[in-house]
């Protein structure tokens, strides 16, 4: 709100004096309120209240004010007082849709943002705030077109295209998400954000383009060494080009920071299991375990216990991931590899077979199951 802006007080029931007076505390409340006094700004603005109900400049700064302390609520009802005398008010609609965005309460903030957009439509501030709204309200269409419109009128404008990245991110549509965070980087490479360097490499990931991937977290780690983002994609694209002992290494570098990661510490001992370090492998599996259930840790060792020709172990194993989850292929088809190293092809068929009862379809265990009948 600037000083300009018009008071609108009820100047029939005010005096001279008072009205100089109520400038003076008007400018001291705003004084206050820039330089963060708070408590003085409040007691500036409520002075004129006092005066002059009705003041849409004392309302909006109690709001500001209020607003600035993170006490929402109050200050929605000084913004929406200051609505009730001037409904077209934009310092009050910008301040009340605000609030409510901090509330997380996102289809009001948006109402009171198109308001003020009927007045303004092309503040690019306001339109960037409607279109993130409706991209978290995963409203798709209208997130877009508030994005593009900013786009028609700052061609780069940074938060249009960080949300246009995000906003198809969100709907998998990770080529066109990769083009938008594209151009950010392309724009300006050398000071790019590290959230933006994370982000083109997570398209990366998802599109199985992990040797590109590898560019943009090793950009990212070189601003953060240990941003767990950067490490988990390095690790991750390293597991997809099935460089495991790259891939392990940044998977043990994160739990140097956050040992007790269980997720990670799955993921190291698959690493450990692939590169036959088993001893390793089973040790991390169990330290996932003993901080909760983990039924990818439960998979590994099984996987262990086959390798090792444990059958009856693995398959033990095995079954008693099927009381979680009935319907997982994998663990249907580890059951008949277990059988088939034994030579038990009817088993084999019958676990797979088992699987199909369930309704479920899967190609690669009708194909499995084809192979098994004509050898």
């Amino acid at each position: 709100m600037n000083d300009n802006q018009d008071n609108k007080m009820n100047t029939n029931e005010l005096n001279s004096e008072q009205e100089e007076f109520i400038t003076l505390l008007s400018k001291r409340g705003y004084d206050s309120l820039k330089g963060n006094n708070l408590e003085e700004a409040i007691s500036s603005f409520s002075e004129i209240i006092k005066m002059d109900p009705k003041n849409n400049y004392a309302l909006v700064g109690l709001g500001d004010t209020y607003r600035r302390k993170g006490d929402f609520p109050e200050a929605q009802r000084h913004y929406q007082r200051c609505l009730e005398n001037d409904p077209k008010n934009s310092f009050a609609l910008f301040g009340i849709a605000d609030s409510y965005k901090a509330m997380n309460k996102l289809m009001p903030a948006v109402s009171y943002w198109e308001q003020y957009l009927e007045q303004d439509s092309d503040n690019v501030n306001v339109l960037t705030r409607v279109a993130d709204a409706y991209r978290k309200l995963k409203n798709f269409e209208k997130s877009r077109d508030f994005y593009q419109k900013v786009l028609e009128i700052e061609e780069d404008n940074d938060y249009a295209l960080i949300g246009l990245g995000h906003l198809y991110f969100d709907f998998s549509e990770f080529k066109t998400a990769l083009h938008f965070w594209e151009r950010m980087y392309n724009k300006k490479p050398d000071e790019i954000d590290i959230r933006i360097l994370t982000s083109i490499g997570n398209c990366h990931r998802k599109l199985l383009t992990f040797d590109k991937g590898l560019k943009y977290f090793q950009l990212a780690l070189e601003k953060d060494p240990n941003n767990f983002f950067a490490l988990f994609g390095m690790a991750d694209c390293y597991r997809g080009i099935r460089d495991y002992e790259k891939s392990l290494k940044y998977w043990l570098k994160i739990l140097e920071n956050d040992p007790n990661n269980k997720v990670i510490l799955t993921r190291a001992g698959d690493a450990f299991r692939v590169l036959k370090n088993y001893e390793k492998a089973q040790e991390f599996y169990e330290r996932a375990l003993r901080i909760d259930y983990d039924s990818y840790a439960v998979l590994g060792l099984a996987l262990i216990d086959r390798d090792h020709r444990r059958f009856d172990e693995a398959i033990d194993r095995l079954e008693e991931l099927l009381k979680q989850n009935p319907r997982n292929h994998r663990v249907y088809i580890e059951i008949a590899n277990c059988y088939l190293d034994q030579g038990k092809k009817e088993q084999a068929l019958d676990t797979l077979m088992r699987y199909q009862r369930y309704g479920s379809k899967n190609n690669y265990v009708a194909s499995l199951i084809e192979k098994i009948k004509h050898e």
